[in-house]
């Protein structure tokens, strides 16, 4: 039996509306993911453009850059952190694991130790290790915690060449992928100024920056120009992928040669658009 006439407009009637919803809805939700991957995309290229910044600038150069625009600082940030995600391992985890084994009346310095987040932070929860000021939120140790930018009163910005830390204060300096600048060697002599006799100097760093095979520094040189400095090598962990472990105790005697050190040249960490 043929449809007829009313009943087909009223079908259509009914059914035009349906089809045209469900179109502006598919339109709608194409048109927000293309402006998230745009969103997405921006701030990949604003940090990859920090980022460079950081690798190859002095300290004092950079701290300049984030008084200039601090809100530069939590771009850099939100960019690292999306980085570190993808990380299974986290280099900061160990390092509060390593003080956690040992007194808590060990007294800490961070040397970038990134911005606080609001609220209590747990480290099954964030995957992040650079940032945030983890490490003093996860031990009970008095920590001192240094970074370019702090908008928390238990961040202390300033250039990690030129804390105002006293000389041999700290038992513990710690550097979570945070010889950053083209002066880093200027940050482990601050640490070394800082550190009691005997103390442990911590660093975790991308394994890249200390691969000669591709233009990375050659970690033998590196270690060598820390011994130089006063220090005697305690650990060298390269099992990780992503990153190694260097750990170094301080000297009881001073070292009155350090002028002649041979710092070898750590490449900046460049991040590849995804």
């Amino acid at each position: 039996m043929k449809e007829t006439k009313s009943r087909k407009r009223q079908r259509e009637k009914h059914g035009r509306p349906q089809n045209m919803a469900s179109a502006s809805s598919k339109i709608k939700k194409s048109s927000s993911d293309f402006l998230d991957k745009m969103r997405a995309r921006l701030s990949g290229g604003h940090f990859r453009m920090i980022n460079e910044k950081l690798y190859t600038c002095t300290g004092d150069e950079a701290l300049n850059y984030f008084k200039e625009d601090p809100s530069l600082f939590d771009m850099y940030h939100t960019g690292y952190q999306e980085q570190m995600s993808h990380w299974p391992e986290q280099p900061v985890n160990i390092i509060i694991q390593w003080l956690k084994a040992h007194s808590s009346s060990l007294v800490v310095a961070d040397f970038g130790c990134g911005e606080v987040l609001p609220g209590p932070i747990s480290i099954d929860r964030l995957p992040y290790s650079f940032g945030d000021a983890r490490l003093a939120k996860n031990v009970k140790n008095k920590v001192f915690s240094f970074d370019l930018v702090s908008n928390d009163p238990s961040v202390i910005a300033c250039d990690m060449s030129n804390t105002p830390l006293d000389a041999s204060s700290i038992d513990v300096a710690v550097f979570c992928l945070s010889l950053m600048g083209t002066n880093f060697s200027s940050y482990l002599e601050e640490a070394h100024r800082v550190l009691k006799p005997s103390g442990r100097l911590l660093i975790a760093e991308v394994k890249s920056r200390f691969d000669p095979n591709t233009g990375g520094a050659d970690p033998k040189m590196f270690s060598k120009a820390i011994s130089d400095l006063g220090f005697t090598s305690t650990l060298k962990d390269f099992s990780n992928k992503m990153f190694v472990l260097l750990y170094f105790q301080k000297k009881g005697k001073e070292n009155s040669t350090r002028k002649g050190i041979e710092w070898p040249e750590l490449k900046p960490c460049l991040y590849k658009r995804r």
